[in-house]
């Protein structure tokens, strides 16, 4: 007989991994265990579909796809497994492991039904329906609500109805099973394009290249546009709303980049630069000397914050408020430094025109 995996987590407690299905006794009786998040074993099961509907696996944070599953209203009811939040356990997300390619039906229209309950709010207003809203006829979504994949109103008013495929985590380099190396033979990526809802599965980067393609015809134009913004945050912030995933990007090419290398890397070939190497290039340049003292002093505490946190900060006043420009003075005191605020606004601005030059 094999050697188990994880034998040692199996010796302290053979519970450890368990089968649970309807022809088997053993694990059937530590099903209630198995649910219960106080219960420490079992950590993993397998079954077939004995759990696929009616139990509450509140802390359920893996769910592992290894067939065919031909009908939405069987896949809304194993996924709904792991939907349930469970703050006082730490269990805020979910992760899916497909084999079988079933996670395509996220791509189904018929995934998606009608809304449980539309309601329309100013600003003041708590977004969050009431329970005398959600259960109003004229606004409830009523019918089959096992069709939804959950087991009672009860049950979906409790989902947080965010089913991410990815953990966005930093995967290592290396792979070992025991003692032997292994090495990632193929990966397949699948997310969901947030301006379309449709599952897409295909290289981020090719993704990214194709929806900046439709706001831009060619690197110059781009980088145009970047110039001429007094913010480069509403570039930014329209380029996510066509899909473009900056977040999910820099965890593949480098958390160092911003968002402009990003897009000049990803979508046009061209070689990036880290926000240190851009912040550098700007003090190489002795582009402070024509600021007084204590102006400089701001000017280079900004590169700085940007080498470490990137544009937004040069873009919002509010950096004034913390360290270290709290240790220079007020807000008020630092831009009287420039002279008005207009003046500090169209330092800042050169400022980055000198980061995102031709020469940078």
């Amino acid at each position: 007989v094999n050697e188990p995996l994880n034998a040692d987590m199996v010796n302290k407690d053979v519970r450890y991994v368990m089968r649970i299905t309807g022809d088997n006794n053993e694990g059937k009786a530590e099903l209630d265990n198995f649910i219960d998040p106080e219960s420490r074993y079992p950590v993993l099961v397998t079954t077939s579909k004995l759990m696929t509907t009616g139990v509450d696996a509140q802390t359920c944070k893996l769910v592992v796809l290894d067939r065919r599953i031909g009908s939405m209203t069987e896949f809304k009811q194993i996924i709904g497994r792991g939907t349930r939040v469970n703050e006082d356990y730490d269990k805020y997300f979910f992760t899916i492991m497909d084999f079988r390619k079933a996670t395509e039906l996220f791509a189904d229209p018929d995934f998606d039904g009608p809304p449980i309950c539309i309601k329309v709010v100013n600003e003041e207003e708590d977004p969050v329906p009431t329970d005398e809203e959600t259960n109003n006829e004229d606004q409830l979504t009523t019918g089959n609500e096992a069709e939804d994949g959950f087991d009672s109103i009860d049950e979906i008013e409790n989902q947080d109805h965010v089913f991410p495929l990815l953990d966005w985590e930093e995967v290592p380099k290396k792979y070992y099973v025991g003692d032997v190396e292994v090495k990632v033979a193929g990966e397949r990526i699948q997310y969901f394009d947030p301006s379309t809802g449709k599952l897409i599965t295909e290289s981020l980067k090719d993704y990214t290249r194709k929806k900046v393609s439709t706001q831009f015809e060619s690197l110059d134009a781009f980088i145009q546009r970047w110039s001429d913004a007094d913010k480069k945050l509403a570039i930014i912030e329209e380029l996510e709303d066509q899909g473009v995933l900056l977040e999910a990007l820099a965890d593949e090419v480098g958390k160092d980049f911003d968002p402009f290398d990003l897009i000049c890397h990803v979508a046009f070939g061209q070689p990036p630069l880290t926000r240190k190497e851009r912040a550098e290039n700007v003090l190489k340049r002795d582009y402070f000397t024509k600021y007084g003292e204590e102006a400089r002093t701001v000017l280079e505490a900004l590169l700085n914050k940007y080498a470490d946190q990137g544009f937004a900060n040069l873009e919002d006043i509010n950096v004034l408020k913390v360290e270290p420009f709290s240790k220079f003075g007020t807000p008020m005191e630092i831009i009287n430094w420039f002279g008005t605020r207009e003046q500090y606004e169209t330092a800042v601005r050169e400022l980055e025109a000198q980061l995102y030059s031709a020469a940078g």
